[in-house]
């Protein structure tokens, strides 16, 4: 078509590629400016430059190329069914899953593997691997993968790697060099090649115990019968659990070492300076642990090691106006359905709130607007005079909301999304309703510590330091200004590498500090979640509670004794254990209409 652009042409190359190499007729390809992912038949990956730069290009067509093939060769139900529980092993058992059908298409499309190197070289970029300097750094997932994928391949380690695997090398190979060749002989047997890879885990002593592994190989073996027996068997109450986190949390869409639901207690025991093995970006997504309150120390006091590197930024001082503009753009073309349902919801918020303003009369008056009702009496009676009706203002509270949205790693994709238009649309509607609107952002400026572990490190790793990162507490949209100004802002959510850890506690009280130096008469902080607080660094040298301890008090602080009333909304992940007034949403596609369900009920709160 004439009004096609070369990344309109690019992006229906990719979509016939990956239907073709998938074997899937319905497999879609579009753009993402977070991490790549595979949602059912919908493929994201990155989008190219306008001039589709060669290396960009590649990039993309990599990540469709591994989707494709994942769509073709790999079985979700079989792969989770014989998943190991151990945290470390289950990163391992994930990563050379891939390699194997990630080789599936190298050794066969000369094309395919020079695309899945690009793709490779952009996961590489993000993965601590390559900043490993010894050899308890270096992730042992990503090292064992790259690896397997040099013997499956042939291919070489990829150069930023070559330093971090080296480290390693030698350790993987004396305990399982001879699985490498039994693992290239089963390559397109998925099943065979997963018990193979569990010999291998348990070679490498990241399984445990001998009992699992063959459970999970006699699940596999009732597997010849079909795979809907051997889901409706149900005997696995591991595997139960697994599918039923799965189907509650909805983040392991894209099955690239995102599925570790345990891997907090496994960073708990290991980190013993803060850098356990860990997973490039997208593994170091924060899991959240529910836990139940009694498991949790009864009293201690909450510290922050330094404060020094701690910063409150607004939006725009992260990222330069032409990039919030491509970002923005993108955010408003991946949501554009959903906004119009929530901007219905959100004229009948208006509605509601405006109808409690001014929707008071007095009849029968001398003067005033002509009350049309009663006509018919002086047409009937000529004798009667006109009726006129005043309208009275009714007394309403001078507001103000405050929208604090998790920026946590774990909020990546669909929720981040929404969040940020359901914020968006919330703050045009409330502005013309006269109330005015915050909209602030809380996460850390590092993975695992940053430079507040580096000083806790120089100044000999003192006990109990307390809080142990660097606070990144990010202002979209300021109260006094207008959503005009500010509605560029929200585009920063959907950027590479801001999404990382989450301390709830600190960012509640900055949040309702700010609340209380403003002049409205009623205050309403609404918190946006997926669950609880989680730093890495912080937990690996405090009480594993620490941070929910901290967060608690300062919940119940503030709905006791504040005059805000707060609100919490939890995606994915139960909150009401947390916050009093909260709800907890299953699906993402709710947030924007339980947004508007939410704050109507508050303001109809006398």
């Amino acid at each position: 078509m004439a009004n096609e652009s070369p990344l309109d042409r690019f992006k229906l190359a990719l979509t016939g590629a990956a239907r073709a190499i998938g074997h899937e007729p319905e497999a879609e390809v579009g753009w993402t400016a977070e991490a790549p992912t595979l949602q059912g038949k919908n493929i994201r990956v990155p989008m190219p430059g306008r001039a589709l730069p060669a290396e960009q290009a590649a990039e993309a067509r990599g990540f469709a190329d591994s989707f494709a093939l994942r769509m073709r060769h790999h079985n979700d139900a079989l792969h989770m069914r014989n998943a190991p529980i151990e945290p470390a092993a289950r990163a391992c058992y994930d990563a050379v899953e891939m390699i194997r059908y990630e080789a599936l298409g190298a050794n066969n499309f000369a094309g395919m593997r020079e695309n899945l190197d690009a793709s490779m070289d952009v996961r590489m970029a993000a993965d601590p691997i390559t900043r490993a300097e010894t050899a308890e750094e270096v992730p042992v997932q990503t090292a064992l993968a790259l690896l397997l994928r040099e013997k499956l391949t042939g291919q070489p380690v990829p150069a930023v790697a070559e330093q971090g695997v080296e480290l390693v090398r030698d350790w993987i190979e004396q305990r399982a060099g001879d699985d490498f060749e039994r693992l290239a002989l089963s390559l397109d047997d998925q099943k065979a090649f997963q018990s193979l890879s569990i010999d291998m885990l348990r070679h490498l002593e990241l399984v445990h115990t001998q009992d699992e592994p063959d459970e999970a190989e006699d699940d596999s073996g009732e597997d010849e019968d079909g795979e809907d027996q051997s889901d409706q068997d149900g005997d696995d109450d591991q595997i139960d659990q697994d599918s039923k986190q799965q189907q509650i949390a909805g983040e392991q869409s894209d099955g690239e070492g995102e599925s570790d639901e345990t891997e907090q207690v496994e960073q708990e025991t290991e980190m013993t300076e803060g850098e356990p093995g860990d997973e490039g970006e997208e593994g170091m997504m924060p899991v959240r642990p529910n836990r139940p309150w009694t498991d949790l120390p009864e009293t201690f006091d909450y510290k922050v090691f330094t404060t020094a590197f701690d910063e409150v930024v607004e939006a725009q001082d992260l990222c330069d106006y032409e990039e919030l503009d491509r970002l923005r753009a993108y955010l408003d073309s991946q949501l554009a359905g959903l906004a119009g349902v929530v901007t219905r919801l959100a004229n009948r918020l208006q509605r509601r709130l405006m109808a409690q303003q001014n929707r008071s009369w007095d009849f029968d008056q001398e003067e005033g607007l002509l009350d049309a009702a009663r006509l018919a009496r002086v047409v009937v009676s000529p004798g009667h005079s006109l009726s006129y009706k005043v309208e009275r203002d009714q007394e309403f509270k001078d507001t103000v909301v405050t929208l604090l949205i998790d920026n946590s790693g774990s909020m990546r994709g669909r929720p981040i999304s929404i969040a940020a238009i359901s914020a968006d649309i919330m703050a045009r509607t409330l502005e013309r309703c006269g109330v005015k609107v915050e909209i602030l952002g809380f996460t850390t400026r590092a993975w695992k510590g940053g430079q507040s572990r580096e000083r806790w490190l120089a100044d000999g790793k003192p006990q109990h330091p307390g809080r142990l990162n660097d606070l990144r507490h990010i202002i979209y949209k300021k109260a006094d200004d207008p959503m005009r100004r500010a509605r560029r802002n929200l585009g920063l959510m959907m950027r590479e590498g801001l999404l990382k850890e989450n301390i709830d506690g600190e960012a509640l009280l900055w949040a309702h500090d700010r609340l209380l130096a403003r002049p409205e008469d009623r205050r309403i902080l609404m918190v946006i979640s997926d669950g609880a607080p989680v730093d890495d660094s912080t937990l690996s040298v405090n009480n594993a509670g620490y941070l929910e301890t901290h967060l608690r008090k300062v919940i119940d602080w503030i709905e006791r004794q504040s005059p805000v009333q707060l609100v919490a909304i939890g995606i994915g992940h139960d909150v009401t254990r947390y916050y009093k007034r909260a709800v907890t949403i299953m699906d993402v596609e709710q947030l924007g209409g339980t947004i508007i369900e939410q704050l109507a009920d508050l303001f109809e709160v006398e």
